[in-house]
């Protein structure tokens, strides 16, 4: 591995840079954009960064399972289903479930959560805009090669 994305200039033990290292610098990226969309969804519509996520993932695929949302959010079941059942009591999803197998649901937005998406997506696109700032398009279609290459390299982990 590249050394300069270490510190080790006799002053303490060997360690990361954070500042130099890729990982590093995404994940701390990636947890301030997340706190900071957390809040103006919270002010401006009553829910955070993980129910976005979910109205984002129903209306790219209605009618999927809890499994098949963790799948793609890359998140852990846990949380999903949290995040589901607290949607369900404000009216926002829905789910079908087999009756010889009730834990087999699907879920679905209903009429209000489209609506609360709609009325989202130019909050959220603007946030995606101004964390982007600065950026060429070049870039971020770059950015998004990197991001896809380190996501399929984490399932080689």
């Amino acid at each position: 591995m590249d050394s300069s994305f270490y510190i080790n200039d006799g002053s303490g033990d060997p360690t990361m840079d954070f500042a130099k290292s890729p990982a590093s610098l995404m994940v701390m990226a990636a947890t301030k954009y997340t706190r900071k969309v957390s809040q103006r969804l919270q002010k401006d519509f009553g829910i955070g960064a993980m129910d976005w996520r979910m109205l984002v993932m129903l209306t790219q695929e209605p009618d999927i399972p809890v499994a098949r949302a963790t799948e793609m959010l890359g998140i852990d079941k846990a949380a999903v289903s949290r995040a589901l059942t607290r949607m369900h009591k404000d009216g926002l999803v829905d789910f079908k479930a087999p009756k010889n197998d009730p834990r087999r649901k699907t879920w679905t937005l209903t009429k209000k959560g489209k609506d609360l998406h709609a009325d989202m997506l130019d909050t959220a696109l603007e946030m995606q805009d101004a964390l982007l700032a600065g950026a060429s398009y070049l870039d971020i279609k770059t950015l998004n090669k990197i991001l896809h290459q380190m996501l399929e390299n984490t399932e080689e982990m």
